[in-house]
């Protein structure tokens, strides 16, 4: 048979190619190496619940294979894009069926995608978590924290993986080369694989299906050289649908994101809508937004987060398509917007010093004076009621006497900070004021 009738028979190469054991998987040997947890739970047989969390392509689904073939459980799988919560309790009614007949250990029902189900899809997986009925195993690229039930998530353990590195790419690679079906039989030169690894952006499953479309570029009987130019010219030629969970899903949000904060209305309700045809979660979108919002325009616009957490309530109530609404409307809202990183910047600023400054002193008149023996020691005396001074202000340091004069909020040029300014000036002309009288600590 040629090797042309047989690619028509065979499944995809990352298909062909997945590991069967945990001696072939490659990758997150922090979590499957010698004596490291997840193996070790393997090892015993006693594994419980838990949600793999990381990027694309990085062996969430193979490790639920792998885990359910060493230990010779039932494997029941769920995608949570198209399953519903009458799904889930089927899976339910036919692993208790199984357990209680057969007297075998729990099956394993594996959930893609589990940040995709909403909280009442989720609820209904709770009980039998609880109670044994199955062992979850949950995969997602979102933040679990964000993403499921706090309910759900108590029972689960999180295992983050993480994108693959250069090494565990080309031992795949080379295992492809010199194991596949089909590709050991061809005359295969790798010539350069920067481009090759580049693309597949720690994705094992973007390389290999780079790799075979590169391979069925040649002719039948011609050597494949594989270089930098080659892969290239025939990504440039395939990468045109957006992929969201792939690398154009971080290209395009990441593009959004700049848009907004680059100000051009146009660019970014032209990549909303780019995610949105490509499958995106509207949730998601919403998320980003908030912290845009925050983020980037912060108090040069305060209505900009509350806007935005509107935007985020309203999606979360009606869903697509009409989502579609407020998003955009959101969206040349925060890019028509003036911009603002100053709150950011100050609480990043704060963070370090709070980090080096743990044993600074609170000043006794800041501090509270709930017993006699702390008034006596001169808890609170000195400290201004600043209500009882002339426009509500007086003056009194605050930071601690190691810290005085430190400055962590500089207003930036902006309508309403350019307010913020002057007042803080008013307030503060030794540390906010012009000249001499600024003092240029920090």
């Amino acid at each position: 048979m040629s090797n042309i009738a047989k690619s028509a028979l065979l499944p995809p190469l990352p298909e062909r190619m997945r590991p069967s054991s945990l001696d072939e998987y490659v990758g997150q040997s922090h979590l499957v190496g010698e004596n490291c947890v997840l193996r070790k739970m393997i090892e015993s047989g006693n594994v419980s619940s838990f949600i793999l969390w990381g990027p694309p392509g990085v062996g969430k689904t193979t490790l639920a294979h792998i885990i359910a073939s060493t230990l010779k459980r039932d494997f029941y799988t769920l995608s949570a894009v198209n399953a519903g919560v009458k799904d889930v309790r089927d899976i339910i009614d036919k692993a208790r069926n199984a357990t209680l007949f057969s007297g075998a250990a729990s099956p394993i029902l594996f959930i893609d995608e589990i940040h995709r189900f909403n909280k009442g899809q989720q609820d209904a997986l709770l009980g039998a978590v609880e109670n044994g009925t199955f062992t979850l195993i949950g995969a997602t690229t979102e933040n679990p924290s964000f993403e499921i039930n706090t309910p759900l998530l108590s029972r689960c353990q999180v295992f983050v993986l993480k994108s693959l590195e250069k090494s565990d790419l080309q031992a795949l690679l080379d295992r492809a080369l010199h194991q596949d079906i089909l590709l050991k039989e061809k005359k295969i030169i790798v010539q350069e694989t920067a481009a090759l690894f580049r693309y597949s952006g720690g994705d094992a499953r973007k390389m290999l299906n780079i790799l075979e479309i590169v391979t069925d570029s040649f002719g039948a009987s011609s050597p494949i050289i594989i270089d930098n130019e080659t892969v290239t010219s025939c990504i440039q030629e395939n990468i045109a649908t957006y992929d969201k969970n792939g690398e154009m899903h971080y290209d395009i949000i990441s593009s959004f994101i700049k848009s907004i904060r680059g100000s051009d209305p146009n660019a970014a309700v032209y990549y909303l809508a780019r995610m949105l045809q490509g499958g995106e979660d509207p949730l998601f979108i919403a998320r980003r937004l908030c912290i845009l919002a925050a983020e980037d325009i912060g108090l040069a616009n305060p209505n900009a987060l509350l806007l935005a957490d509107s935007c985020f309530r309203i999606v979360d109530s009606i869903g697509m398509p009409e989502a579609r609404i407020p998003l955009a409307e959101a969206t040349i809202y925060l890019a028509s917007s003036p911009k603002s990183n100053a709150a950011y910047l100050a609480i990043n600023k704060a963070m370090d010093l709070a980090g080096s400054s743990q044993t600074a002193s609170v000043p006794l008149y800041l501090r509270n004076a709930p017993t006699k023996l702390m008034e006596q020691l001169g808890y609170a005396d000195g400290y201004k009621y600043a209500h009882d001074f002339p426009g509500h202000f007086a003056d009194l340091e605050f930071m601690p006497e190691s810290l005085k004069g430190t400055v962590l909020y500089e207003p930036q040029p902006n309508r309403h900070e350019d307010s913020m300014r002057s007042y803080l000036e008013k307030c503060w002309p030794k540390y906010y004021g012009h000249g001499e009288e600024k003092d240029q600590k920090g």
